[in-house]
């Protein structure tokens, strides 16, 4: 596949020059324009208005340095980062990730992708996405705090509830997110919805915790009863343990499917039996612990070094839930000989494109990340709402608002890929439906 629009590959090369060493940001940029071939072709009014060229172009940029003190007294310095990419439709939304591969690239790549996963989920919500290169493993609860108050101190003049409202990712879970509000409390002297995954005794929503995995899950059964089949008795290899991974598992082994694989950094198991999720509740969220702890409990499963093996495993449907770019080629092959028939990504753009057309063009099912992971961002729009009147939703009524949107989701991907001739395509159906939604709004609003 190519970006056959002329002036779209053009727009493609200028991206590549103006943000040089940023493969991540050029890959997403990249998937997007290449799908808007014939939305380029249908609207000659959004290449004479400059959307395309606005949209690729953050907003704001936000870099600072973030000074904290460890538990020897030393003072360290990381860097923090904020990208507030497109508020077109609503107040920027994104996460905050802490990983020593954040750099400002895969700052920019989540953020643009974010402006399309939150006008797919079709509350008003505009794209963003933040974080910094602290790495929060090995580090004591006092050294997270501190970091976390540093980080805020610079962070919360950028930020508000009807400004920018961050989140959590990889790396910034509940204990993370409460030392950030605690940090934007004390200084603001507010108490409201500037972040979203809190704690539920202290306005946060129901469903947050399991919303990105569930949601994952509800895209892929929606898309699989369009073609005539579902979770149940399916086999289903899912890698990452983090928590899109065992929200997946836990709303799969619900539809009546046996989950076998689980991953970390450093390796993944097997269990032939169906994946014991307590346990694997309690090394990882309790214990912090290495995956291959798994098999001191269950000396029956399999642990394997090195985490790619996951895709060698025999499996019905696959759920990349990981890290970027971590299914690629040579994975896509094996799944595909090995019959899988459906591939649904819980990760951010975890599918190289290579692995991708293959999957596409073996008649894979696949659910691109924008569309399948918007639960997290969905659910923490429904907390946006419920701080904003002050009243909480009882789990069924998140879950189930959920449900509908991730199914709405689908069926928008649909039908935006039949209009606009690619039909089945539903990498390309999303990234039109998200985009155009955005694209009206930033004409009606005229050059901003």
């Amino acid at each position: 596949m190519s970006i056959k629009n002329e002036y779209l590959a053009g727009l493609m090369e200028r991206v590549k020059q103006r943000n040089p060493n940023e493969p991540e940001f050029h890959q997403a940029v990249y998937e997007v324009l290449e799908s808007l071939d014939t939305v380029a072709d249908r609207h000659p009014e959004y290449i004479e208005k400059g959307v395309f060229e606005t949209i690729v172009e953050p907003e704001r940029i936000i870099k600072f340095r973030v000074p904290w003190v460890d538990d020897n007294g030393k003072v360290q310095v990381n860097r923090g980062y904020r990208i507030q990419f497109n508020s077109a439709i609503g107040p920027y939304k994104g996460g905050l990730r802490f990983h020593p591969s954040v750099y400002e690239g895969i700052i920019k790549f989540l953020g643009f992708e974010q402006i399309f996963k939150n006008s797919l989920t079709g509350l008003p919500i505009g794209g963003a996405k933040g974080g910094s290169d602290f790495d929060p493993k090995g580090k004591s609860d006092m050294e997270v705090m501190r970091f976390c108050q540093s980080f805020m101190t610079e962070l919360y003049r950028h930020i508000g509830a009807d400004t920018d409202v961050p989140a959590g990712d990889i790396g910034v879970g509940g204990r993370e997110i409460g030392y950030l509000f605690g940090q934007y409390k004390r200084i603001m002297n507010v108490n409201n919805g500037v972040l979203t995954g809190k704690g539920i005794n202290y306005g946060g929503s129901l469903v947050r915790t399991e919303a990105t995995g569930y949601g994952l899950c509800y895209y892929t059964e929606a898309m699989l009863n369009d073609h005539g089949s579902s979770f149940r008795g399916k086999t289903v290899a899912i890698s990452g343990s983090g928590n899109v991974a065992i929200y997946a598992c836990e709303k799969a082994t619900q539809l009546g499917a046996k989950v076998i694989t689980m991953s970390d950094s450093n390796g993944y198991i097997i269990d032939k039996r169906g994946i014991d999720l307590d346990l694997i509740k309690q090394l990882k969220e309790v214990e912090r612990k290495r995956i291959k702890e798994y098999t001191d409990y269950h000396p029956e499963a399999e642990y394997y070094e090195g985490c790619s093996g996951v895709w060698t495993v025999k499996c019905d449907i696959a759920l990349p839930c990981a890290t970027q770019n971590e299914l690629d080629e040579e994975s896509a092959k094996t799944l595909i000989e090995n019959g899988v028939i459906a591939v649904c990504e819980g990760a951010n753009m975890p599918t190289t494109p290579g692995a991708i057309t293959l999957f596409q063009d073996n008649g894979v099912l696949f659910g691109p990340a924008k569309a399948t992971n918007a639960g997290g961002v969905a659910t923490s729009a429904l907390e946006m709402c419920q701080n904003s009147s002050r009243h909480p939703w009882d789990f069924e009524n998140v879950d189930k608002e959920l449900k509908s949107i991730m199914e709405n989701i689908y069926i928008k991907s649909c039908e935006a890929a039949k209009e606009y001739g690619v039909e089945g395509n539903l990498v390309a159906g999303a990234n039109i439906a998200g985009f155009i939604k955005v694209a009206d709004a930033m004409l009606a609003q005229g050059i901003v």
